[in-house]
């Protein structure tokens, strides 16, 4: 067996909403954390980024 069986282990599967989390460590209930805190930023920024967008054509449209 590896020396490091931590490189073996398989990455983690992607995040199912409402998803029976029991069966995760405490070291896997942080990690499902962290990855959802990152998601919500990229999805906030894609939003605040578009805002931008809408605020601008609203102003070269506005009558």
């Amino acid at each position: 067996m590896a020396a490091n069986e931590d490189s073996a282990r398989p990455l983690a599967a992607p995040v199912v909403l409402g998803e029976d989390l029991s069966r995760l460590s405490e070291q896997e209930l942080a990690e499902r954390i962290a990855l959802l805190q990152a998601e919500v930023l990229r999805v906030t920024a894609e939003r605040d980024a578009r805002g931008g967008v809408r605020a601008a054509a609203d102003a070269v449209f506005r009558k």
